[in-house]
C-alpha cells in the first residue's frame, strides 16, 4: 500500500498540475481542497522544493506551483521520492533492496520472482504516466450508506 505521505504529495501534485500555468497556489487552498493536514503538507511542500519538484513563493501572492511541466513529471517518481520503492517485498526492491527476514535463499524464492515480474510491470506503467495525464474517476466499490 502507498503511504499517507505517497498519497497526499500524489494529491498535491495534482491540484497543482490542474492550475499548471496559472501562477502559485496557496498551501491552505491545497490542503483545504485535497483534504490535507496543513502541518503535514509543509512538510511535504518543503521536501519537493528541495527535490526541485516546485517552487516556492513568499509573500501575499506566494504559494506553491510545479517547478516542471506535467508531463515531465511522473508517478514513479513521485513515489519513488516518497516511498522509496515500488516492490511490495524488500528482496524485490530495485533500488533498496534488502534480504527478507524468515525467507528462503532469494535464488530459490519463486515468490520474489512475481513480486520482481509485478514491481517491473508496475514501475513501466507509473513511469510512462505523467500528471498530464486524464486519469478516469471511477465509481466506488460498495455505495455509501444512506
Amino acid at each position: 500500500m502507498l503511504s499517507q505521505k505517497t498519497r497526499y504529495t500524489i494529491r498535491a501534485f495534482q491540484h497543482l498540475a490542474d492550475r499548471w500555468g496559472q501562477g502559485p497556489v496557496r498551501l491552505q487552498d491545497i490542503a483545504e481542497a485535497q483534504n490535507i493536514p496543513r502541518k503535514f503538507l509543509t512538510v511535504i511542500m518543503a521536501e519537493m522544493t528541495r527535490e526541485g519538484l516546485l517552487l516556492s513563493h513568499r509573500g501575499r501572492d506566494g504559494g506553491y506551483e510545479l517547478a516542471l511541466s506535467p508531463v515531465d513529471i511522473r508517478y514513479g517518481d513521485l513515489i519513488r521520492l516518497t516511498r522509496g520503492s515500488l516492490a511490495l517485498v524488500p528482496c524485490a526492491a530495485r533500488n533498496a533492496h534488502e534480504h527478507c527476514e524468515n525467507c528462503l535463499p532469494e535464488a530459490k524464492c519463486r515468490l520474489r520472482g512475481l513480486m520482481l515480474t509485478l514491481r517491473d510491470a508496475t514501475a513501466e506503467m507509473l513511469d510512462r504516466m505523467s500528471l498530464a495525464d486524464p486519469i478516469a474517476l471511477e465509481a466506488p466499490f460498495a455505495e455509501e450508506a444512506a
